[in-house]
């Protein structure tokens, strides 16, 4: 019998440090996100505040340094990220209300977007901020990567919320979330279930792209609730509490 060395078989596409290093990255953006979307849903919006103008820009003369955009065209900025969407929703040219609050007070402004870079841009930078009157911290090791976000989210307002969110049940789960509070796909699915049916788990949330994995490796007894945004988690959690069947997966 010839010993060959592992590597020489299957080849990693990305050196080890340079995965942990990826992982890292991704269970900081998993915390970042999660407080984002916790907070919101606590009562502490975001605030997409303006931080400079670019001189030539649609934007100059009408935005300025300091004012926070509440909403292009009714719908209600909830992140740079969500601005940055509105903005690129219709095409340039287009001119759209901006709904925003200068020193105290509301106003609405119209700005017709221009190309630049072959997508609509009005010509700012802004900062994202959330004000709120504590410090949120998670100190977990050994973990990385992505997949705790939805957890970590419903942990915060379980924290803070004088709601028990689980009504006193074992509930485990997966799922990454973003800014904007959707739940997506994670890895290793069919080992989670594993382990949440070993912890005697009463419920999995399952992200919606995972259900169909998640249906041909489930473990009895353990029902795979099916989450695609935050609002789908709480109203899972909720559905439990009242004794309810909460949305389940299917094939």
């Amino acid at each position: 019998m010839a010993v060959i060395p592992y590597d020489l078989i299957y080849r990693t596409s990305k050196p080890e440090k340079e995965i942990d290093r990826a992982n890292e990255e991704g269970f900081k953006a998993s915390q970042t996100s999660a407080e984002t979307v916790a907070l919101r849903r606590l009562g502490y919006p975001v605030q997409v505040t303006i931080k400079e103008v670019t001189e030539g820009m649609p934007a100059q003369g009408k935005l300025q340094p300091g004012d926070v955009i509440a909403s292009v065209d009714g719908t209600p900025v909830t992140s740079a990220r969500k601005l940055t969407e509105l903005i690129r929703a219709k095409p340039a040219g287009t001119p759209r209300a901006f709904a925003i609050s200068r020193g105290g007070a509301t106003q609405t402004l119209t700005i017709a977007p221009e190309t630049q870079d072959g997508v609509p841009r009005i010509g700012v930078t802004v900062d994202q901020k959330q004000p709120h009157p504590f410090e949120i911290k998670i100190d977990l090791n050994r973990i990385g990567g992505p997949s705790a976000g939805l957890m970590f989210t419903l942990g915060i307002i379980d924290k803070l919320d004088p709601t028990d969110l689980t009504g006193g049940l074992t509930i485990a789960g997966t799922g990454t979330i973003d800014v904007e509070g959707n739940v997506g796909p994670i890895g290793g699915i069919a080992q989670k279930l594993v382990a949440a049916k070993a912890a005697k788990a009463k419920v999995f949330l399952t992200p919606a792209a995972n259900c169909a994995e998640a249906v041909a490796n489930h473990q009895p007894g353990l029902p795979l609730a099916k989450v695609a945004t935050l609002d789908d988690a709480m109203n899972a959690l909720q559905a439990l509490r009242e004794h309810r069947q909460p949305a389940l997966c299917t094939r």
